[in-house]
């Protein structure tokens, strides 16, 4: 089967990306309705490529439909699916072996988003209208930013240290030389963006939803009715796929981009949870935006400007089911304490959100006391952002001033974040912050220019995050994120590696041109 989009097809494939994620506050309190988290969506993108099977039928063969997936960047990552309309279920997928002896690597995550989005564009668009779309076949490619997974082995191998420039000239899409099962992730929600790239994909492929859905961006204010059912049907297919339903800030990332977000009632999709193939349960009523049960909120953020988010991949993991499980049962044993130190935390995690808001307006009101201010912070520790005596109060300087007590509030509500949540950690016998790694963080945190930082999600000995001011027109060297790459190259506690993804500027699910995406058409044609 070919694998060359566009060699023979009339029309240029259809290329669907969706961004990562990093919680930067909210951790734990997310799975709880009552309390919102601060979702940052990532630069770092997973694209799904669809395109028709381009090779003619054998003569006579009148064949059932295909669906070829392969995932490039991994060893035996292929997976063929018959698609057939004719069974009582409306739409029946089932995998292909891989050999003769029925022996088949299994993608539940890929088979289910095939099964359950055809189910539903059934249901939507009729079984006929389906098959017209899908013809004789669909080839999918789907490969995700190098950032999702480590790329400490492909450094090493071609002797260069962890650095911002080395990952830079690794080639896009790099291949993992291991299968899908033994890489290590970097914990960008990699599953998230990866099922909702591709179900956006065939919603979009397969005209159930208008081709212009993801033309519009931002919230659920703004966002199209396609873009929603986008999302609701990746929660429930990434809900199934692994098991359980978790909180879903990583799916609505990679749907909506960055936000304040909180939870739907898990009740929603609860009734479509058993894992029985071609189910006769109809999804429409349930995934449709127009259902009510769908509670979740998605509220507008972005980082402030002339600020980046730096992350960091350190290579000592964490099972984070087992943290969540027991920082859980803690809550349960102990709830009245529990309440009281979920209320304190989530009062910060706002305070945190409405600040960084705050500085955003603050620069289309004052852009020049605003720039002036990030420029003066980023070269002086925190410490001493408010230490000098000529920031004084004046009509000239006060603007400028407090454009600084801002980002002193940032950085001081980004550490009594910390604080609590390594009491909590300490209560539940968790280590949501290790004393290693705030050894690590107190070094960032004390670099001049570095607003805040933390460790994101659920915590523990795998990543941290960090806020750093960014000004304009400023030579490398003297930027605060060169600063922070010397403390992490340096660093002797954790092996430090860190990675490219800023803040994503587009907002969630975007349609991308296949021949823009540097590295993608080379990738996608390989045989």
């Amino acid at each position: 089967m070919s694998s060359s989009p566009s060699s023979s097809s009339s029309s240029p494939p259809t290329v669907v990306s969706s961004s990562g994620k990093v919680l930067l506050a909210g951790g734990y309190l997310v799975l709880d309705p009552a309390y919102p988290g601060v979702v940052v969506s990532t630069s770092s993108r997973f694209y799904t490529v669809i395109d028709a099977i381009s090779e003619p039928p054998a003569p006579g063969a009148d064949g059932p439909i295909q669906i070829r997936v392969r995932s490039p960047q991994f060893l035996d990552a292929t997976w063929l699916y018959f698609v057939d309309f004719a069974g009582p279920d409306g739409v029946h997928v089932e995998q292909v072996p891989d050999n003769p002896n029925g022996a088949s690597t299994k993608n539940k995550f890929v088979y289910l988003a095939l099964q359950r989005t055809l189910a539903l564009g059934v249901e939507l668009v009729s079984a006929g209208t389906l098959q017209n779309a899908l013809g004789r076949g669909l080839d999918i490619t789907i490969v995700g930013d190098n950032d999702f997974y480590s790329q400490r082995a492909q450094l090493t191998a071609q002797n260069l240290p962890p650095t911002l420039e080395s990952l830079a000239k690794l080639p896009p899409f790099n291949k993992t030389g291991v299968t899908l099962p033994d890489v290590h992730k970097t914990g960008l929600g990699s599953s998230a963006a990866l099922i909702t790239s591709l179900v956006s994909g065939l919603l979009l492929y397969l005209k159930v939803i208008p081709s212009n859905s993801f033309a519009t961006e931002g919230g659920t204010e703004t966002a199209s009715e396609g873009r929603k059912l986008a999302h609701n049907l990746s929660q429930y297919i990434h809900c199934l796929a692994q098991g359980k339903v978790g909180s879903g800030f990583d799916v609505s990332a990679a749907a909506f981009g960055s936000q304040l977000y909180t939870r739907f009632d898990p009740a929603v999709i609860q009734p479509l949870m058993n894992d029985v193939t071609d189910s006769s349960q109809q999804l429409a009523p349930i995934i449709s935006p127009s259902n009510k049960a769908w509670d979740y909120r998605v509220e507008p953020f972005k980082l402030p400007p002339h600020t980046r988010l730096m992350l960091a991949d350190v290579d000592a993991g964490s099972d984070t089911p087992s943290l969540v499980g027991k920082v859980l049962k803690w809550r349960k044993e102990n709830s009245a304490d529990a309440k009281t130190r979920w209320d304190e935390l989530d009062a910060l995690n706002q305070k945190l959100s409405r600040v960084l808001l705050r500085l955003g307006e603050e620069e289309a009101k004052y852009p020049t006391a605003y720039r002036k201010a990030v420029k003066y912070i980023s070269t002086i520790q925190s410490v001493q952002w408010l230490a000098n005596p000529n920031i004084i109060e004046n009509e000239k300087v006060s603007d400028f001033r407090r454009v600084i007590e801002a980002f002193v509030e940032v950085n001081q509500t980004s550490e009594e974040i910390r604080a609590k949540m390594r009491e909590m950690g300490n209560l539940a016998d968790v280590p949501i912050e290790p004393p290693e790694q705030t050894v690590l963080l107190d070094a960032c945190v004390s670099v001049a220019g570095v607003i805040g930082g933390g460790v994101p999600g659920a915590g523990g000995y795998d990543a941290i995050w960090l806020l750093v001011c960014d000004p304009p027109n400023c030579t490398s060297e003297e930027l605060p994120a060169t600063r922070v790459e010397r403390v992490w190259s340096t660093y002797k506690g954790l092996d430090v590696s860190p990675l490219l993804a800023a803040e994503s500027v587009a907002k969630g699910v975007r349609v991308e041109k296949f021949d823009d995406v540097p590295g993608l058409a080379a990738i996608v044609r390989e045989q």
